[in-house]
């Protein structure tokens, strides 16, 4: 899969430049330690580093402490209508390119998330056929059997209820949106695709049938992102 850039959503306006350069404050005094200011950032990008990828990076990295949270990151995804990135997405995001598990996303990780997001868009473009900006039940149902996964019709109710912004409930509910936004699609095809292989781990014959304890299920389902 591969991206075009700013169709379906992705990091909102450019960055301008860089932190580069920096405010590591004066020398130490007498000896020392420094009286205090801003903290170090880093001088420039590491070695080999895409000069334009550092610069969204330290964008992002409002704190400049080189490692980029959750929070940081949800500020920066917006959707093709300047919609915020769904915080649970942000979330989904993180656990997957978070790969050190410290919580936060250093810049190789962050290269990482941001070619997935620009693969992403270009998988958006390509099902949203009538250009919408958001993808409705037809195109929802042609993504996901596209994708390898020929859900009945109830459960493709069931994921759209659970994640088109009109007809789910709850905090982040838009009355006045229409279908599922860039967020919440790559949302739903992640979280399918990782159930998915989460129940063919378990169905050891391949013949579309489980037989499993309260543990096991417990233990499948709280494995999950």
């Amino acid at each position: 899969m591969s991206y075009g850039q700013g169709y379906g959503g992705g990091y909102g306006g450019p960055p301008g430049s860089g932190y580069g350069g920096g405010y590591g404050g004066p020398p130490a005094y007498g000896g020392g330690p420094a009286p205090g200011g801003f903290a170090p950032v880093p001088q420039g990008p590491p070695p080999g580093a895409d000069p334009q990828l550092w610069s969204w990076f330290t964008a992002v990295d409002s704190d400049r402490s080189g490692q980029i949270s959750v929070h940081e990151l949800q500020k920066a995804l917006i959707n093709g209508d300047w919609s915020p990135f769904d915080l649970d997405t942000v979330k989904l995001l993180m656990s997957i390119f978070d790969t050190d598990r410290s919580g936060t996303i250093g810049f190789n990780e962050f290269a990482g998330l941001w070619k997935y997001i620009k693969d992403w868009q270009n998988v958006f473009r390509h099902f949203d056929r009538d250009q919408s900006g958001s993808i409705d039940s037809r195109e929802l149902q042609n993504a996901l059997n596209q994708f390898g996964y020929n859900l009945s019709p109830q459960l493709l109710q069931l994921v759209e209820r659970k994640y088109d912004v009109r007809k789910g409930t709850g905090p982040g509910v838009m009355p006045d949106a229409d279908g599922i936004t860039f967020d919440r699609f790559v949302r739903a095809c992640v979280v399918i695709k990782q159930v998915t292989e989460a129940f063919q781990r378990l169905d050891t014959d391949r013949d579309g049938w489980v037989q499993i304890n309260y543990e096991q299920f417990m233990h499948t389902v709280l494995s999950l992102p």
